[in-house]
């Protein structure tokens, strides 16, 4: 009888979540995107003068940094040309030559999807063509900054929609444009990191937490990446589901600021229970329907504390005037003020 009344009750969740909510806008299941990228056989199947080149699903970024910064320029290169999706994806490895690796690859799919990533004056600093698709563009200059902030977007974003044209400062790349251009752009560097394999619509897979975890590890191995290269530490800003890929990886980073916005819940009852040193901050607008969305984990259903509510502990940012769950980084709210804020470090 317990074990029914513990079914129903996960059943009632989940029609709440994807019916009570935004609609029943689910698609089939999505299998993650893991493992290191393609081309990794062809790179391993290698060796530099004695020694092996590093294993891209088990090298750490700092063990890439040490390769790279080993070699001279016209090893550098050959790497990339021969094997550009492998040193694309390689956290640890340089920007400007992952840049120049991407760009690569992404003209040698010859998917019309992709072609306007190639374009010259794109830093494109990982892409993958498996699966939707996975991107990160820097704007900026991330080798030079002195404050760097990763926007971790949440559900229907991938790679075959970066460009897609949508609302003002909405989606990673437009809420990446807005918070450097409220910063006042010279010295601070942001990053759209679509590095994981985002939900299709409200159903499932974004009341669980199955692609959070595997998206959580490709963001602490992105940030390890950026610390690797001598970047500044991160303040990662997390839109809706993607708060519950930053809430899964928050003791695995070295993160500044963790803020979460729109969010569902972190999969943690309180701020203390993410075990991290960064501060951490949450936003939710008066129309946002999140807020409609029971803050509750159960049998592997929903996410937790609402990481604005007092029981929670986090920082709050001004959100009266956001208008619904995309409108944070809109001009002249308070929201994107705060945000530009901590993101340059000016808030205490």
């Amino acid at each position: 009888m317990r074990r029914f009344g513990r079914t129903l009750a996960a059943a009632a969740l989940t029609v709440t979540l994807v019916a009570g909510t935004a609609g029943w806008a689910g698609a089939d299941s999505v299998t993650p995107v893991t493992g290191p990228p393609p081309g990794t056989a062809a790179w391993l199947a290698e060796a530099l003068p004695g020694r092996p080149l590093p294993d891209p699903a088990t090298a750490s970024a700092s063990e890439v940094a040490r390769l790279f910064a080993g070699l001279d320029d016209a090893r550098r290169r050959d790497l990339l040309s021969r094997h550009p999706l492998v040193v694309g994806n390689l956290d640890g490895a340089p920007p400007a030559l992952r840049y120049e690796a991407n760009r690569l690859a992404i003209t040698a799919t010859g998917d019309a999807r992709y072609a306007s990533l190639a374009r010259p004056g794109r830093q494109i600093l990982s892409f993958d063509p498996r699966g939707r698709g996975q991107v990160a563009e820097v704007f900026g200059d991330l080798e030079h900054a002195a404050h760097v902030a990763v926007i971790v977007p949440g559900s229907d974003n991938d790679a075959a929609g970066h460009d897609t044209a949508r609302g003002p400062a909405t989606g990673p790349a437009g809420m990446a444009r807005a918070l450097r251009s409220a910063t006042g752009g010279s010295g601070t560097a942001v990053v759209a990191w679509t590095g994981y394999t985002t939900p299709v619509g409200v159903g499932l897979d974004a009341a669980e937490g199955r692609l959070a975890e595997a998206g959580a590890v490709r963001l602490a191995r992105f940030t390890a990446g950026l610390d690797a290269v001598g970047a500044p530490d991160p303040a990662l800003f997390c839109h809706s589901y993607g708060s519950v890929v930053c809430g899964l990886a928050a003791r695995h980073t070295d993160a500044a600021d963790i803020v979460v916005f729109g969010s569902p819940g972190m999969r943690a009852g309180d701020a203390a229970a993410l075990h991290t040193g960064a501060r951490v901050w949450a936003a939710r607008g008066p129309s946002d329907w999140i807020a409609d969305v029971p803050n509750v984990e159960l049998a592997g259903l929903g996410h937790g504390t609402d990481p604005t509510s007092a029981a929670f502990g986090a920082r709050r940012v001004p959100a009266t005037d956001v208008a619904g769950h995309t409108g944070y980084f809109a001009p002249g709210t308070r929201s994107l003020a705060a945000f530009a804020a901590i993101a340059t470090g000016d808030v205490r």
